[in-house]
């Protein structure tokens, strides 16, 4: 049974899903601490003239605090922000009517943690893949040696090509002309529906 350490990102790249196909189980760490530049409170879409990051702001400049301790910032109305932009990059895919309201769902709670927000969305993606991985919440105790740990390797400061999980496999986009790899799950799930689960699977990286 394949088992795997992750760090809990906001909507994940694709590299990120490419590494944990098969888990049948994620090890999640509340007490973690909190990295900034990283994915934990950020993911990348493709608008019409380019690549967008979306950001959520928290609370604090700069928090040394474990994951589960990590606020939301509510006062710069990034939901309004993050839920156009993605309707305005996505609203003419093919399977946005029918995932969108999932994740619009979950956006509206107002949830408070970036910790359970993330949590909510990784479920959301898991479902939509339709891959049986659950989610098991760890301590600080060293996990076990029959888990694949990968905490701290998906970075935005390197670049997918010098890791060993992702490897780009092109699929239809809705702008440009050109494929861009290795953007949020978003992306691959309203433009590819269904045969998400297949292009991730052939974009695990060959060993």
């Amino acid at each position: 049974m394949k088992k795997v350490a992750v760090d809990l990102h906001y909507l994940p790249s694709l590299e990120f899903f490419a590494a944990i196909a098969d888990a049948e189980e994620l090890l999640i760490f509340p007490k973690a601490l909190y990295q900034r530049q990283s994915y934990l409170n950020r993911t990348r879409i493709r608008m019409a003239n380019k690549v967008e990051a979306l950001s959520i702001p928290i609370v604090g400049r700069r928090p040394k605090l474990p994951m589960d301790q990590i606020k939301i910032d509510y006062s710069q109305k990034w939901q309004a922000i993050h839920l156009r932009g993605i309707q305005s990059a996505y609203g003419k895919a093919p399977f946005f009517e029918y995932y969108f309201p999932y994740f619009e769902e979950v956006f509206e709670m107002q949830e408070e943690s970036l910790w359970i927000l993330n949590q909510k969305l990784l479920t959301i993606c898991l479902k939509l893949l339709r891959w049986p991985a659950r989610l098991s919440v760890f301590g600080e105790e060293p996990i076990p040696v029959e888990f694949k740990d990968i905490r701290g390797h998906i970075e935005p400061s390197r670049p997918f090509s010098e890791r060993n999980y992702y490897q780009s496999i092109p699929y239809t986009q809705l702008f440009g002309l050109d494929f861009e790899p290795n953007l949020s799950i978003l992306d691959l799930l309203f433009c590819a529906g269904p045969d998400a689960n297949r292009i991730l699977r052939d974009s695990i990286k060959k060993q």
